[in-house]
């Protein structure tokens, strides 16, 4: 579930379990002075969907190996997943580990 739809859940009054999981959701910021790429899957051959603005924070929903990428933060072939059908570099997120910081995507 997005940020957004967990927001939208809680502001219509839904179940109360969706207003512990948007409260939950860990964000992680992205590299500074860098305008980031999102793409509809885990790895630089897929489309880019969207571009996120500098200053940039990101909910980490699962994460997935997928193509090697260097970044501002390394050189990792972890993709993370921040939304529905939403992936971006782990190279240009600063999670404070070279390894995985959430669960193996399904």
């Amino acid at each position: 579930m997005s940020v957004e739809r967990a927001q939208e859940a809680t502001n219509s009054g839904e179940d109360e379990a969706v207003t512990t999981l948007a409260a939950s959701v860990k964000t992680y910021a992205v590299a500074p002075g860098v305008r980031l790429n999102v793409r509809s899957g885990p790895g630089t051959t897929y489309s880019i969907t969207r571009t996120l603005p500098e200053g940039t924070r990101v909910p980490i929903f699962c994460q997935t190996p997928g193509s090697t990428v260097s970044g501002y933060y390394g050189t990792s072939n972890i993709w993370d997943n921040i939304d529905n059908g939403e992936f971006i570099s782990d190279a240009y997120v600063n999670t404070g580990s070279d390894g995985y910081v959430a669960d193996r995507c399904a």
